[in-house]
């Protein structure tokens, strides 16, 4: 018995929309919270300002954002099948300010132009 491949189904292309809005809402989140994060320590460390109590939870919940988009990044960057280098490049995006944002355009209309990051 041989197996023939000519007749097999194609494979249903994956679905990009729902990681790749999850992966958008990420880096916007991530991207303002970086920036919060550098206001708040350009305050705290340079200017030598008190602030308030909530305000200093600002590092815990940009770490906390910055790890939801990682896993959302790799979750997209796994279905959309980007190369380590791509992957690596969005996943550093998150940690430097206004990166975010221009990683998010990039990776945006990559994803929906059909071409791998």
């Amino acid at each position: 018995m041989t197996t023939r491949t000519d007749d097999a189904a194609p494979a249903r292309p994956v679905s990009l929309g729902g990681p790749l809005i999850r992966f958008r809402v990420a880096a916007y989140a991530t991207g303002v919270a970086l920036l919060g994060l550098v206001v708040e320590m350009l305050l705290q460390y340079v200017f030598r300002v008190e602030l308030p109590q909530f305000v200093k939870m600002i590092p815990m919940v940009h770490g906390g954002l910055y790890l939801i988009y990682l896993l959302l990044s790799v979750d997209l960057a796994i279905k959309a099948r980007w190369s380590m280098k791509g992957t690596l490049l969005v996943l550093i995006a998150g940690c430097v300010p206004f990166f975010s944002f221009v990683m998010e355009r990039k990776v945006t209309h990559k994803v929906q132009a059909g071409v791998k990051l």
